[in-house]
């Protein structure tokens, strides 16, 4: 019945899902970015700092993946065809993304329990796993926007974009530390960001650049109009909320702590258009340059069924997610495995 109810609005339902996994991978971006930001930064501080700054994500970085789940889980059911070729194309900076994964979870536990000679490695690990995870996410999503092109210059535009990610994370993570921290750790979060917005500033324009003679089609939907107003309009706005982000770093910590908040929403929106403009160049492909969305999709009548069991599940994976953020609110307390 299901399936006889959406038959009839099949042309609508491959992009319902493209749309449903951009949503996936974004929010993901969002909130597993800042944590391994923070996974990145505790490197720089020392141990006592380190264990404020894990106890900040400590709450929710675990769910925070659930995400990448939902995202992947998606992809591989509406579009199997084209997560064949992702896997086929991406299957070892994908196993290397997994196994940091793991010695991250693994190191984060282990930290804290292990013998205190040892807790230096773990942080170590920990430190290792989440810039590689970034780095691989980077480096995938590099490939990705070039269609997987062969040959050393796409390869070269995707460890660049890989740096670019790290950049960003390193940003995330630390706007997420100006919230959740006060005193000297707060001190050293403004200045992180005040560096990493520069440096993500500086990659996204290189990036950008590169990608336009790297893959020929991008440079070819720059001049189109009225495309061409949404490509004036998102780096134009980037680049406001950058200056405007780098003048408030200048001033914070306000008295009473006032408005800690913003570099994190303020960064969250950088992200959210930096997204917009990566979805813009690849549409209407799902494999830019070799899959459309359409052509990719699975059989209408196994998407109705899948879109009514994501329907089902999403307002779950939303309401735990708005639930923890809300109980554990305010400033990060002292680290507790207990």
């Amino acid at each position: 019945m299901i399936a006889e109810f959406f038959q009839h609005g099949a042309p609508w339902l491959p992009y319902a899902f493209a749309f449903l996994i951009g949503l996936a991978m974004l929010l993901y971006a969002i909130l597993d970015g800042y944590d391994l930001g923070v996974g990145i930064l505790s490197a720089r501080v020392q141990p006592e700092e380190r264990d404020r700054m894990i106890a900040s994500i400590g709450p929710f970085w675990d769910a925070n993946e659930t995400w990448l789940v939902l995202g992947v889980g998606l992809l591989l059911v509406a579009f199997p065809m084209a997560h064949g070729v992702v896997l086929a194309e991406l299957y070892l900076p994908v196993a290397l993304m997994l196994v940091a994964l793991v010695f991250r979870g693994v190191a984060f536990d282990f930290r804290k329990k292990t013998p205190p000679e040892r807790k230096a490695w773990w942080d170590r690990v920990f430190f290792a796993s989440s810039l590689t995870v970034a780095l691989t996410q980077g480096y995938m999503v590099g490939r990705f926007m070039v269609g997987f092109q062969a040959g050393a210059a796409s390869v070269a535009f995707a460890a660049s974009f890989g740096a670019l990610v790290v950049a960003g994370y390193v940003l995330m993570g630390a706007a997420w530390l100006i919230h959740k921290t006060e005193g000297a750790l707060q001190l050293r979060a403004v200045g992180w960001a005040r560096r990493a917005i520069w440096t993500m500033a500086l990659g996204a324009i290189v990036s950008s650049v590169a990608a336009v003679f790297v893959d020929t089609r991008l440079y070819e939907r720059m001049f189109v109009f009225p495309e061409l107003a949404l490509v004036i309009a998102l780096p134009v706005a980037s680049v406001a909320l950058t200056l405007i982000l780098h003048f408030l770093l200048g001033v914070l910590p306000l008295p009473g702590d006032r408005l800690n908040w913003m570099p994190l929403a303020i960064a969250v929106v950088i992200f959210v258009l930096g997204f917009v403009g990566l979805v813009y160049s690849f549409y209407p492909y799902i494999i830019p340059g070799r899959l459309r969305i359409a052509e990719a999709a699975a059989a209408p009548a196994s998407l109705a069924v899948i879109l009514a069991g994501t329907v089902f599940v999403l307002p779950f994976l939303l309401g735990y997610t708005v639930l923890a953020y809300r109980i554990f609110r305010g400033k990060a307390t002292d680290l507790s495995y207990d």
